[in-house]
């Protein structure tokens, strides 16, 4: 049975389906329904039985008035729909919608860092046994864990596994101690949308409790943090002395990420980061 059929017989009959630009992982379209009804759905051939259950939970997760997130009609092994959000043109409060509503996000943490499941980051498995530790936690269910895949993959050099084997001995000496934030988890450029009345809205998450600094480094890793963003949530939010100079440190489990799943030049982006800090 095709995920047209799952949906057809749990929401209704689909009377058109334009594909649309959804990433590297998943198939995506641009859904109606014969009531007229419009919907994102993405879908993926052999898809982890629980990855879409696991990405509307996190949407769920992240929707705590801080800033938009899509509303989850239905999900299946096979899909997700989600309602559909018309892309507009940033408005010129953009910038400072998205350091406060991240800072107003960040805000409402968890008690403890990682989270009460299991998810995943991309269509890799992520570990998030709940901690009470920072360090333990991003050394062990982040840094090692991909380290671990890369090295089953054949994709870790010898630089990268001693360089991160230094790394998670130093780390609290290198960030300072937060409570837990709540965190999207893959916060990249491409991972906020803008909706029509020009608003920033959050997709494709992997949430998880963790330090903060985590979210803005990547945004500023593959695009879409802009000096005023960061400076919105600063305002909002002040962030610790010193957290520019660990922006590269905070990129490494995104890059370690990108190493398992690209390969190619991550691996000298990771060995560069390295060797900055240990």
């Amino acid at each position: 049975m095709t995920w047209r059929d799952v949906f057809s017989r749990r929401i209704g009959a689909i009377r058109s389906a334009r594909p649309i630009a959804g990433g590297d992982i998943n198939d995506a379209f641009a859904l109606e329904t014969s009531d007229g009804t419009r919907m994102f759905v993405k879908t993926r051939e052999r898809a982890p039985a629980t990855m879409y259950a696991r990405e509307a939970s996190g949407l769920a997760w992240l929707d705590v008035g801080a800033l938009r997130v899509p509303k989850v009609i239905a999900h299946d092994a096979s899909f997700l729909a989600l309602e559909w959000v018309e892309s507009g043109a940033r408005a010129r409060s953009y910038d400072d919608e998205l350091g406060r509503g991240l800072a107003a996000l960040h805000r409402a943490g968890p008690e403890r860092f990682g989270l009460d499941h299991d998810n995943f980051v991309g269509s890799l498995p992520q570990r998030n046994d709940p901690s009470d530790d920072w360090f333990s936690f991003f050394a062990e269910r982040r840094l090692l864990d991909q380290l671990r895949l890369a090295v089953a993959n054949g994709r870790a050099t010898t630089a990268m596994r001693r360089g991160i084997e230094k790394l998670v001995d130093v780390l609290a000496d290198l960030v300072p101690a937060e409570p837990p934030s709540r965190l999207h988890g893959d916060l990249w450029g491409g991972n906020v949308m803008t909706d029509e009345r020009g608003a920033p809205v959050l997709i494709d998450p992997a949430v998880y409790g963790g330090h903060r600094e985590i979210d803005l480094a990547m945004l500023q890793l593959f695009g879409g943090a802009t000096r005023r963003m960061l400076d919105a949530y600063d305002e909002a939010f002040p962030l610790e002395r010193g957290w520019r100079d660990r922006v590269e440190l905070h990129q490494l489990y995104p890059l370690l990420v990108h190493v398992n799943l690209f390969g190619g030049g991550y691996v000298a982006s990771v060995e560069r980061v390295l060797d900055r800090y240990v």
